[in-house]
Parts: C-alpha cells; sequence; structure tokens
C-alpha cells in the first residue's frame, strides 16, 4: 500500500450557524459539528469512522466531498486543496469522489426508473455517447447483482437491499476512486447488511476502490476496515489499525464503545463487564472546555477540564488524544479496561478461569477458538467482476 495518502484531511472545521427573528435577525447559537479534524485516507484502503450519533461522522464524509462547505480547513485531493475551488473547478474532481447515502428509500428519486437514476451521472458528465449508455446501464446492474431487465422498473418496487444496490451502482458510474459510504446498512436488515458488506468488499478488491465507511456497527467495521477512526462530540479521539483498537483500544471511549461488542462465547459474556458512561453527551453548540470527554470519563482529572488534548502517536500507527499518554497512565487505563471486560481471555482464545496444564493448555474444553460461520462469510464465492470493464 502506498504512503501517500490519496485523501489528506487537516483541521477540518463545520460550524453551523442558527439564527432568530425575521425582521431581525440574530445569532441564536453555533453548532460545532466538526471541529478540528484530521486524518489520511490511503489508496485502496477502508477507513472506517466509528461514535454515537451526532459525533459529526456524517458531516465529515460530505465535507470532504464539498456536499458541505467547510468553515475552515483543508481536504487535498491530489495536491489540491478542495476546500478553496469553486463549484465550476471542483465538477472534474466529483467523477472521482463519490457517496452512497444512508437511505436507501429518500435518496432515490420516486419519479424516475433506476436506469434513468444509474444513468444520470453519465449523462451529465458526458461519460460515453447516448448510444451506449443503456448498455452501460445494464453493465453496472449486473456488478451490483440486480437484474438488467428491471432497468425500466421504479425505486418504490425494489426492497430495502435492492435499492442500496441502486445507488451502487449509481456511485460507481463514473469510475470513481474514493467513496463515502455514509452508512450503508443501517437501514437494512441484518441478512441483507451481510450481502451489502460483501458486495463492497469485492468492489474493492476488483476496482481498487478507497472507502471511508461511516457506520455504529462496530462489528461491521471490524469486517471491512484496515483502519477505524473514533469521534467523539467533533472530534477524532484515536485512531488506529483494526486490531489495535478491538484488542489495545487506549481511549476511554473507545474502551467503552468496544465493551458494548458482545462475545460469542457465553460464558465469558456472563461475567464480563461493560464499561457504562455516565452523564449524557453534551450539546455540539456548547460543548466542555478542555477534552470533550472529560464529564463521562472515569479517569479525568483537572488538566482534563482547562487543557485540550492533541492527536498523539502512541506508536505503530496508533494515535489518541488523550493526556493519560503523555503522563504515563494510559497502560493502567488499558489494564482496568481489559480486567473489567475479560478481554485477554477473548484474544488467547482461553478462558482464564478453567484450570491449565504445565505448558499453558486448558485441561478441560474450553477453548473459545477463533470465530466460525461469521455472518459475513459466504459458502460459495461471489461472481466475478472484469475490473477492466470500468475504464
Amino acid at each position: 500500500m502506498s504512503r501517500e495518502p490519496l485523501i489528506r484531511v487537516s483541521d477540518l472545521t463545520m460550524h453551523f450557524r442558527q439564527y432568530q427573528g425575521v425582521i431581525v435577525r440574530r445569532l441564536a447559537h453555533v453548532t460545532k459539528a466538526v471541529d478540528g479534524v484530521s486524518f489520511d485516507i490511503f489508496p485502496s484502503e477502508t477507513l472506517g469512522l466509528v461514535g454515537e450519533s451526532g459525533c459529526g461522522k456524517s458531516t465529515t464524509g460530505r465535507c470532504i466531498l464539498q456536499l458541505h462547505r467547510p468553515t475552515s480547513g483543508e481536504v487535498l485531493y491530489k495536491g489540491q486543496d478542495l476546500c478553496k475551488l469553486s463549484n465550476r473547478q471542483m465538477r472534474p474532481h466529483r467523477r472521482d469522489l463519490q457517496i452512497i447515502f444512508q437511505d436507501p428509500y429518500s435518496s432515490l428519486n420516486p419519479r424516475m426508473t433506476i436506469g434513468s437514476i444509474i444513468a444520470e451521472p453519465l449523462v451529465t458528465h458526458h461519460i460515453c455517447p447516448k448510444v451506449e449508455i443503456e448498455e452501460r446501464v445494464k453493465w453496472l446492474m449486473n456488478v451490483v447483482g440486480l437484474d438488467p431487465t428491471f432497468i425500466l422498473r421504479y425505486a418504490h418496487e425494489f426492497s430495502g437491499g435492492q435499492r442500496q444496490r441502486i445507488g451502487i451502482a449509481r456511485a460507481l458510474a463514473l469510475n470513481p476512486k474514493f467513496i463515502v459510504a455514509d452508512e450503508p446498512i443501517s437501514a437494512l436488515d441484518v441478512s441483507i447488511q451481510a450481502q451489502i458488506m460483501n458486495l463492497l468488499c469485492d468492489l474493492q478488491e476488483k476496482f481498487e476502490l478507497t472507502y471511508l465507511f461511516i457506520a455504529h456497527d462496530l462489528s461491521a467495521v471490524k469486517h471491512i476496515s484496515n483502519r477505524v477512526a473514533v469521534m467523539y462530540l467533533g472530534r477524532i479521539v484515536e485512531i488506529a489499525p483494526v486490531d489495535a483498537i478491538f484488542e489495545e483500544p487506549l481511549h476511554p471511549y473507545s474502551q467503552a464503545l468496544i465493551s458494548a461488542v458482545p462475545v460469542a462465547n457465553p460464558k465469558i459474556e456472563a461475567r464480563r463487564k461493560r464499561i457504562v458512561l455516565e452523564g449524557d453527551v453534551p450539546s455540539p453548540s456548547n460543548p466542555p472546555s478542555g477534552c470533550r470527554f472529560h464529564t463521562r470519563c472515569r479517569h479525568a482529572n483537572k488538566r482534563c477540564k482547562t487543557e485540550s488534548p492533541e492527536l498523539t502517536d502512541a506508536g505503530g500507527g496508533h494515535f489518541v488524544s488523550c493526556h493519560m499518554l503523555d503522563e504515563g497512565r494510559i497502560h493502567d487505563g488499558l489494564d482496568e479496561w481489559r480486567t473489567m471486560t475479560r478481554i485477554p481471555s477473548i484474544i488467547s482464545g482461553v478462558d482464564l478461569d478453567e484450570p491449565v496444564a504445565a505448558d499453558g493448555r486448558p485441561t478441560t474444553a474450553s477453548v473459545v477458538g477463533p470465530r466460525t460461520g461469521s455472518l459475513f462469510d459466504r459458502d460459495e464465492p461471489a461472481p466475478s467482476i472484469d475490473s477492466s470493464e470500468m475504464t
């Protein structure tokens, strides 16, 4: 994987101003949806972006694509700052930067056939001659698993999963390099979620796509992502490779999120404790001073209330925004989290409460073992897709 980022986001800020009054308008308050976010996305990787509802995940994705014009900051693509480009200057870049919307119902025009919906980007950007558009649309439908004979049907005639496939086909129409997948499975049934996840993985492999995968389902993020960024109240609190996030989360908020993920082994699940965060999420219109998580953090001290921590490299590509790192307390918090959630048992595959032999192996059949029969596993490989046809 090239270490030159495809997308570089630097100090991205998106503040929404809300006004009151009709004759005399005055500023009521400012919602700090995204506040100083920075990260890189490398070619052909998937960066998962997770966090609670309202933390600014979707706004971040839309700001990268300039669907929202950021208040400040930079979004570099091919050496150009997209934030400084006019709508006309952005037009050539929109072919490379696409989005899959969250709601498969409201994101499709009910008055257009799905053939017209998928063809719209091709017509707008003059990708191919009109006589070839229909064949191109049918090919795209086949790629995402839709019957090309449905080309004249309307969106209301399809299920949620089929509608999301239509949205994916529309995003693929321009042969993009980068796609923001904005919670593409959250509105779907669990069985359909698996199919869409597998489709996204297949498309990425065949067409060398780069994803920003936005979700609140940590299991889905673990399945598809190479790295994960954790967001809280408009800021990134931790970025790390996917295995590090799930096995060694350093930020107290990340630890609380991971502890909420259920464990398949019922014996471990019955004994482990979840980290329950006290209080409600503060308002983005009036965020706390200092570290934004200090009002709910079990490790907070006086410094956390006044000084905002920077995103700092903890080693191995693991970045965390927490004062515990430079104070030397970060691993104490990690050890406490492991004890509470019984993560050593899960990682090693051995129940620590069972007796063990001299060689360290359990004397009873208590091995948890690797997960099999995952929701996202397939019995048969997906149909092959010829990537050369995308060019």
